[in-house]
Parts: C-alpha cells; structure tokens; sequence
C-alpha cells in the first residue's frame, strides 16, 4: 500500500507493507511512518483543507530527487523536453495533409482552439500533478483514484512509450542529416535532388537502423547523467536552436513569391471547419506540440519544489511552444512556395499542395526536404548553418527523448527497479520497439497516426482523474494553497475540465466511427 515516510523532516511517498487483518487498522487510512513514531493520515481521502496540506508535507520534498536549480533551467528544461521534432517536424507536415487546395486557416483555428481547450488544461494537471505528490503517472494514479483505476496511469505512460520508440527514428534522421550537411559537397538547390537524397536515405538503405540506435545511445548516456547535465545541456541548446530558427525564419521570408506561402498557410477554407477528422489531427498535434496528456510533465515537475511555479510553466511553456510551431510552418511554406514558383511557374497551388503532401508518406520527408534546399540560397554560410540546425535540431530531439525515456524510468522506479535496471530497461526497450519504424517509413507513418489518435484517450483519462476527485477542490487544494509564489488557478479552469471528458469523448467517438 501506499504511505508517507519522513526522513529527516523531508516527507515523501513510498509503498508500505501493512497487514490488512490488524484489527487496529482502518481501511480508509494510511500508514504514516515518522522517526518519532508511528501516525495515521488518510491517504485515501487526499488533503481537503491548508491544514491537511500541512501534515501532507511541510516542503513537499521526496528525498530521492534531486531538484532543478533556477526557474531560467526548469523554463528550459521543459522547453527542451518539448521543442523539436514535434513542432519542426510534424507541424509541416500535419497541416500538409490536412489542408485542402483553397489553404490552411480552418486548421490553423482549429489548432489554435486546442491550445485553449485542450492542451493548456491538460499541461496545468500535469504540473500540478507532478509537484503535489513527486511520483510517477502510475503512482499519482494510484494515489488519487486506488487500485481499481491506477490502470489509467498506465495507459498513459504505455502510449507515451510507444510514441517514445517511433521518436527515436525521427532523432535518427535528423542526426544522420546533421552528418549529411556536412559531408555534402554542396547542399541540393532543387527539390527533385533532395527528394532523391531522402528517399535514398529513409526507404533504401539501413541508415535509419544505425542512427535510431546511435539516438538511443546518446540519450542513454543522458540519462544516466541525471537531472542536473539534463539541465546545463538545455541551458546552451534550446536558446541556440531558437536563435537558429528565427534566423531560418527572416531568411525565409526574403525570399521571392514568400508571402504566396503565407497567404495560402492563412487562407480559410470554411468548408472543412466542422469536420471531425480535422479537429482530431488539430487537437492530437497539439498535445504532440506541448506535451499534453503525454504525462512528460508529471515526471518533470516531481523534481519540482512548492516554490516552482506549475501553474505558470504550465501556461507559459505550452503557449511558447505553439508559437515556436507556428514560425516553422511559416518557415516551411513560404520556403516551398518561393522555390516552387521560381523553378516550375505554372505550378498552382494545389499542385504545389500536392507535392508537400508527397514528400515521403504522409509528408513525413516535408522538413527534411526543404531545409537544405533553403540553406543553399543563403550563399557560403549555408552549409554552416544547415549544420548547425540539424545539429541543434538532434539535440532538441534528444531532449525531448530523454524526457520520454525519463517518464519510463521513474515509473519502473516506484515500481521497485533500481535507477540503473530501470534505465536499462527502457532503452533496451525503446531500441527493440523503434525498430520496425526503422526499417519501414510506412510503419513509422502508422504508428504516429495510431498513438497520436491515443494520445486523445490519454487525455480524457487525465481529465477523468480531476473529475472523480472534484475540479474545485483540485483547484484550491492541490494547485492554489499547495503552491508557494505560484499564479492562481482561475475558476475558468474548473469549467473547462468539467466540459472537457464530455466534449472529448464525442469527438473520440465521431471520429472512431
């Protein structure tokens, strides 16, 4: 069962053996253990008033974790766990496939609304979440909801691991494409030659194999450096990937016929507005985006103190990290409309529409595509900064993964493993699972449509949890007095989740029949 263990004044979580048949045992209560002797607390029936917080935890300290230095490192850290492939990546692409001839805009509103309604709430559990009781998913699950529904928990970080396997391969290209910048005698001017580059690349060699497994690796080594090189790394990585991407961006946009891109990328077409489809890939993007349902952040803010804000990173990270997605949609368009007008200018919209959606299955080569051809219009410092950005971009990659990886190990921790086995256990794991991806780009393509399908019922899980406990309270105890500094959860917050399972859930089922 589980129970309270103080050490040293620090209180903390941990699984007690308890005999059941005592007579002097209250099923409703659990164990408290304390150097001074023995006290009972409920357990079951979590902390309802300030008073209650108090004998929860004077600090809400586990003595195991470690704890981020700064604010500037934990904003960093969790920007790094989210910023990359998800947002430079499978943005493009994502908007590609959903948008029609006529333009983008209907998803781009779409998306946009997710934010607000979707991935914002989800992101503000998790945090808070995470900070209250300094678990993993299984064991905050299990905390809040008992035995007959800590499979929840379980659900989430299982389909979190399996986006972690199909993740690694993406990190694998992009450091193969980091070694490609720079092997290249020249970056390709033309998209026919990039094509050909990636194809070569992705579908006919077993280069995929060798870098997800060199990704897993790395990431390996990261995380058996622990949390404090998690966070010096991201303190130079994630400001010199930004600074590379608004560089990307201002080029991009002096290149000739840009604004045909961005026009089309902000052009509505009203007819699709209401489509089901449409929601779902905005809504699945988005949590791909920030995070959201993904039960990253419960890993992350178990490191947190009560003086970390979690209401505050939970609003602010998720909406830096939209905008970040937004600059490389606009980077992406209006670099494929420039080149495209430029070489070919009978091409259409549509036409050229068609040609992003064609960029390997699904548009999954979009990026990989498309940057080089942009690098080599800036002149003798391209092939620098082509390499630079796949490199800061493999590095981003990485931290996302670590982050993935690391909601597995502390999961396997508080079931009992050691850091090391656990460690072990999920980058072994992640290699064998992300192997198929490797080999097949159509099996990678699959599997990112399936679990980002998943990654909807993740989110109604943890919508769930709120509501069984009671949103209100949740608020005032769990985030507004257990928080120290922190910014105050409005009551708009309590309205959304209430909506929010039922809302969700007829979307799920529209779109599953």
């Amino acid at each position: 069962m589980g129970g309270i263990l103080c050490k040293n004044g620090v209180l903390f979580w941990k699984t007690l053996s308890v005999d059941l048949n005592d007579p002097t045992f209250k099923s409703d209560m659990d164990l408290v253990e304390c150097g001074s002797g023995k006290l009972h607390a409920s357990i079951d029936k979590l902390p309802s008033s300030e008073q209650e917080l108090k004998t929860h935890s004077k600090d809400a300290q586990r003595s195991e974790l470690s704890t981020f230095n700064s604010s500037i490192g934990v904003l960093l850290s969790c920007l790094g766990c989210v910023i990359g492939t998800g947002n430079i990546w499978r943005f493009p692409r994502i908007i590609a496939t959903a948008s029609y001839s006529q333009g983008s805009l209907t998803f781009l509103i779409a998306w946009a609304m997710s934010l607000f309604v979707w991935s914002l709430p989800l992101s503000i559990v998790e945090y808070t979440l995470g900070r209250f009781t300094r678990t993993s998913p299984l064991g905050a699950f299990h905390r809040f909801l008992g035995n007959k529904l800590v499979w929840l928990g379980g659900w989430i970080v299982a389909v979190t691991y399996m986006i972690t396997a199909y993740f690694s391969v993406i990190v694998g290209w992009c450091l193969y494409y980091f070694y490609k910048s720079c092997a290249l005698s020249s970056l390709p001017r033309d998209v026919e030659t990039s094509i050909k580059i990636f194809n070569e690349f992705a579908q006919e060699s077993y280069w995929p194999v060798l870098t997800h497994t060199l990704s897993v690796v790395i990431v390996g080594g990261c995380i058996f450096g622990g949390i404090k090189w998690i966070e010096k790394a991201n303190m130079v990585l994630v400001p010199m990937l930004l600074s590379i991407l608004i560089f990307t961006f201002g080029w991009s946009l002096t290149r000739k016929y840009s604004e045909v891109g961005i026009t089309f990328l902000f052009t509505p077409y009203w007819g699709s507005m209401f489509t089901p489809s449409l929601w779902v890939a905005a809504a699945s993007q988005n949590a791909f985006d920030t995070g959201a349902a993904m039960a990253l952040f419960i890993s992350y803010s178990s490191y947190f103190s009560r003086k970390n804000g979690a209401v505050r990173f939970g609003t602010m990270i998720p909406i830096c990290n939209n905008m970040v997605s937004l600059l490389c949609a606009l980077t992406i368009f209006s670099t494929v409309f420039s080149t495209l007008i430029q070489t070919s200018p009978t091409l259409t919209r549509s036409g050229i529409l068609k040609i992003m959606q064609s960029n390997g299955p699904g548009s999954t080569g979009l990026t990989f595509t498309w940057i080089p051809v942009l690098f080599a219009y800036v002149g003798g410092l391209g092939r620098v900064l082509c390499s630079l950005f796949f490199l800061c971009l493999s590095f981003a990659g990485i931290t996302s993964l670590i982050g993935h990886v690391q909601l597995t190990v502390v999961t396997a921790k508080d079931l009992g493993l050691s850091h090391r086995k656990a460690a072990f256990a999920g980058l072994f794991l992640t290699l064998v699972f992300g192997m198929p991806s490797a080999i097949s780009i159509n099996v990678l393509t699959n599997q990112d449509n399936v679990w980002g399908f998943a990654l909807m019922l993740s989110g109604l899980s943890m919508a769930g949890l709120i509501l069984i406990y009671g949103p209100m309270k949740y608020r005032r105890v769990i985030v507004n007095d257990f928080g120290i500094d922190d910014w105050k959860l409005s009551v708009v917050w309590v309205f959304m989740i209430s909506h929010f399972l039922h809302e969700g859930a007829k979307v799920v089922n529209i779109e599953r029949k």
